[in-house]
């Protein structure tokens, strides 16, 4: 484990290589898991704001749970999350023509409707931000359903803290990016 600033990031960001691979898994990590994706208090607003824009995006059956719980949910572990659709996908999941599953948000994104991409833990995925009272653990979540994406990761030679370097820079800053560059490498000069 390493420290930046007040940040506590797993070895496993140098050590694991991971490229999402839609093709492979067709994004189904807006579909299995137990809750919505974690949200910030912050971006509740941010919902609230770009609703409007983003529902042409979404399903019938994702507007109608946002109409019903909400554009955000507490879920069973007392966290800020996406409302699902029937306890199984995001609410602002869409799918495109071959069945991949996609962010409805992200979509009005790059289609330039809005100017805030997605919620940062999806951003993020697949590491996960735990708020301590001190600092912020930087973890890597194992899940199965990215077993495709370690592959490509692997074949492209992709350490997990390049591939996320637009969504950790977004969490954290290009400074701090910076210093896990400088990690990485001195941690790559050890090996």
């Amino acid at each position: 484990m390493f420290q930046v600033g007040k940040t506590i990031i797993t070895d496993d960001l140098f050590e694991k290589e991971f490229v999402c691979n839609l093709n492979a898994c067709k994004g189904i990590c807006c579909v299995e898991g137990d809750s919505g994706a974690p949200l910030l208090e912050e971006e509740k607003a941010v919902l609230d704001r770009i609703f409007e824009t983003v529902k042409p995006y979404l399903t019938n059956e994702g507007i109608k749970a946002i109409e019903q719980q909400g554009k955000y949910v507490i879920d069973k572990e007392g966290e800020l999350t996406t409302p699902l659709i029937n306890d199984r996908e995001c609410a602002y999941v869409t799918q495109n023509e071959d069945g991949t599953y996609l962010c409805g948000i992200e979509k009005a994104y790059l289609d330039k409707k809005i100017d805030w991409q997605k919620p940062i833990s999806c951003h993020l995925y697949p590491v996960r931000v735990k708020d301590y009272v001190e600092f912020q653990a930087v973890n890597y979540n194992r899940w199965d359903i990215c077993s495709a994406a370690c592959e490509l990761g692997k074949q492209l030679q992709v350490p997990l803290y390049r591939f996320l370097k637009e969504p950790l820079i977004r969490k954290f800053g290009a400074d701090w990016y910076q210093e896990v560059e400088i990690i990485a490498r001195e941690y790559y000069q050890k090996k």
